[in-house]
């Protein structure tokens, strides 16, 4: 779920915050990609007959053909992505986890019912609500990325909180999910759409935090306050208070402690044994990784056991197997990229004092010459 109307709320009141991206602007950046839920986009969405896309067996590979094709993508516009994998949830989302398994119950009754009605729609409607990333789906990812040549991690805990550390310790440059919670564990740069089917066409969403929390006014300790009243999945939230009022309430009083101490409990009733303080502690020191330890590598694919597994195994075509492994290869070594051992290199920005000596200089030369000079290009860091 990540944090209620987060999104919208950062788009109304901060909407500098925001910036829209083509893939192609993140050539040559290393991008922590949240894996479970790029799983469960790819059996949501690859579907046929409105099913998951199975092969003969009746094994499903949906998310399979989602994995191989989307992370091909990102490696031909220039991107290294590394997938990180959710861990053992934390006690506090049990909660949670018995809503979405009793939300589960309740569409596969209704799933049953519209399959005697012979509801077509709302078949394809409550299927795809009783989609759930199993074990066996995420070992199959990690097989095929580990056979594909791109490097995983697997986190203690929550994805969102690994990925937000990795980006906070420079191993990459930002974390790609659609859950916004990774922005309360601190992330500075989330990009959502990023895994995105290209049929949307939808241009990628970056969110910065430094500026969502200046334009806001707030801190992140504030801020995380602010995401536990909007609603996450680690604890209930205060009946009665949406959005605006949040936000209104945390620049008012900077806490929720002074927030109960200056509202109306009777008209904004707090939950009994709210676990807020564990929900704000969880956000500031969550089970993460240690990233010291994190030595990402990126290499060649392994074309024939692709073949095996892809083919042999999961019965797709050899001929695009092939071609995906070939074009992985190319994109490491060929003339078209070039810069494959280059690129990903960590480079250091240009400073605004610097730029304007390098302006200056330009503008001179220009005079001088009487014609233009190229501008140069800078490598861009991880």
């Amino acid at each position: 779920m990540g944090i209620q109307g987060l999104a919208k709320l950062i788009a109304d009141v901060a909407p500098g915050a925001i910036k829209e991206n083509d893939i192609k602007s993140y050539f040559g950046r290393k991008v922590a990609v949240d894996a479970s839920m790029c799983i469960y986009q790819f059996l949501i969405a690859v579907r046929q007959d409105g099913n998951v896309l199975q092969n003969e067996d009746g094994e499903t590979t949906s998310h399979l053909m989602g994995m191989f094709y989307r992370t091909i993508r990102m490696v031909e516009h220039g991107i290294k992505p590394v997938y990180v994998f959710d861990g053992k949830p934390p006690q506090l989302k049990s909660g949670e986890l018995t809503k979405r398994s009793e939300r589960r119950a309740e569409a596969e009754k209704l799933l049953e019912a519209a399959q005697e009605a012979g509801e077509v729609e709302n078949i394809e409607k409550f299927n795809k609500r009783l989609v759930k990333v199993t074990k066996q789906h995420n070992d199959e990812c990690k097989n095929l990325l580990k056979l594909m040549g791109i490097p995983y991690v697997e986190a203690p805990c929550e994805a969102e909180a690994t990925c937000a550390a990795l980006v906070k310790a420079g191993k990459v440059y930002a974390a790609a999910t659609e859950d916004m919670d990774a922005l309360t564990f601190g992330t500075p740069l989330l990009l959502r759409h990023l895994t995105a089917s290209e049929a949307k066409k939808l241009p990628i969403q970056e969110f910065h935090l430094s500026r969502a929390l200046q334009d806001i006014g707030i801190t992140q300790d504030q801020f995380i306050d602010l995401c536990i009243l909007l609603g996450s999945d680690y604890c209930e939230t205060i009946r009665g208070i949406g959005p605006k009022k949040a936000i209104e309430l945390i620049r008012q009083h900077k806490s929720i402690e002074e927030i109960m101490d200056n509202i109306d409990l009777k008209k904004y009733p707090v939950p009994e044994k709210w676990l807020h303080k564990e929900a704000r502690q969880l956000f500031l020191e969550p089970e993460v990784i240690d990233v010291n330890d994190v030595d990402l590598k990126w290499v060649d694919p392994d074309e024939d056991a692709l073949v095996s597994f892809m083919c042999g195994e999961k019965q797709f075509s050899e001929d695009r197997i092939r071609n995906g492994a070939k074009k992985l290869a190319k994109n490491r070594h060929g003339s078209t990229q070039g810069r494959l051992d280059d690129f990903f290199k960590v480079t250091g920005s240009i400073s605004s004092t610097k730029r304007k000596e390098a302006e200056t200089k330009g503008s001179a030369k220009k005079k001088a010459k009487g014609a233009s000079t190229p501008a140069g290009k800078f490598k861009r860091g991880k």
